[in-house]
């Protein structure tokens, strides 16, 4: 890779490593499913105007937009609200690696060889250790609550590999479209109408610094750039840098919001991450192999984030962290 190409990479991670602490301040000025649905809305507002007709069927934007969208980021701003912390946030949602390969094996026909399978064993001992970690000092039910969210990543991974959509920029902007109005029907549901009215009339510039950032700069720039590189250079050479998302988000949520991170946290780190990297970038074979290596989407994007080939992360949102973040 040219060097300001490898610096655009790093430049990506970071945005969406740093996301999870925008996120944070975010949930600060806004009800979680109200915060998420406002963050669709300024995405796909006004891009979808400028990036031309969605370039796969319908059925995989709505299928995303649904999954992605409503469902994995709704569990994560929801689990972040109770208490997550969002340098473990960051660094939790990585497993969604695991749950792409799981889902592609069942959907996609791909076999899982046995550095994948290592892989998977490695990650899933450090959401062990993680929760392990969590439940001695913070609440057990956000921490499930973001894995979930990272199983949710991994549905909607495997969904965007079937569609395999040759523009991840137009992609990404129409499957923004999607959550909107499903995520403001739940916020008036079960947050109630006072609770979003009082957050809407009480607008100021920090929280709409918040939305900016997670909307335009996370997704649209993110997800657009990631997208780029995946087009010029091969997966392999990409992907790892989405292990540096929870490297970032860790960090930054340590700097920026005085988070500790416990020895046994970097235990987990360093066990998700490493576990990731074998899942992510193992070869797969047989048929699910094939559609993988020309899907958009890779495991990791954080995401906000928030992700390797993901980070939430969706246009390769991450492997280890793609992304959406």
């Amino acid at each position: 890779m040219r060097p300001v190409h490898i610096a655009l990479a790093v430049l990506v991670t970071a945005v969406w490593g740093v996301n999870f602490v925008v996120i944070d301040v975010g949930l600060g000025h806004f009800p979680p499913l109200l915060f998420s649905a406002l963050r669709f809305l300024v995405a796909a507002l006004p891009a979808v105007f400028f990036v031309g007709r969605p370039k796969v069927a319908w059925k995989w934007v709505v299928a995303v937009g649904l999954v992605l969208g409503v469902a994995k980021f709704g569990l994560l701003f929801i689990g972040m609200s109770q208490g997550m912390p969002a340098g473990l946030s960051s660094l939790v949602l990585q497993v969604q690696a695991v749950f792409t390969a799981v889902v592609a094996m069942a959907v996609l026909g791909e076999r899982l060889g046995g550095v994948r399978l290592l892989g998977m064993g490695v990650a899933l001992a450090g959401i062990v250790v993680a929760g392990v970690d969590e439940g001695t000092g913070g609440p057990l039910l956000a921490f499930a609550l973001t894995v979930g969210a990272a199983a949710c990543w991994g549905v909607s991974n495997a969904l965007t590999r079937r569609a395999a959509p040759p523009d991840a920029l137009n992609f990404m902007v129409w499957v923004s479209v999607v959550p909107v109005l499903p995520l403001l029907v739940l916020s008036l549901l079960f947050e109630g109408p006072g609770r979003d009215a009082e957050a809407l009339s009480g607008f100021d510039w920090s929280g709409a610094g918040a939305l900016v950032y997670v909307a335009w700069i996370s997704t649209v720039f993110g997800f657009g750039a990631w997208g780029m590189l995946l087009r010029r250079y091969p997966a392999s050479s990409v992907a790892p840098f989405s292990l540096l998302v929870p490297v970032f988000g860790m960090s930054s949520a340590a700097l920026l919001l005085g988070e500790s991170v416990t020895p046994l946290r970097w235990c987990a780190a360093a066990l998700l991450v490493g576990g990731v990297g074998l899942t992510s970038l193992a070869r797969s074979g047989g048929r699910g192999g094939r559609v993988l290596r020309r899907g958009v989407l890779a495991g990791a994007r954080p995401a906000d984030t928030t992700a390797s080939r993901t980070p939430s992360t969706a246009s390769r949102p991450a492997g280890a962290g793609r992304g959406m973040r």
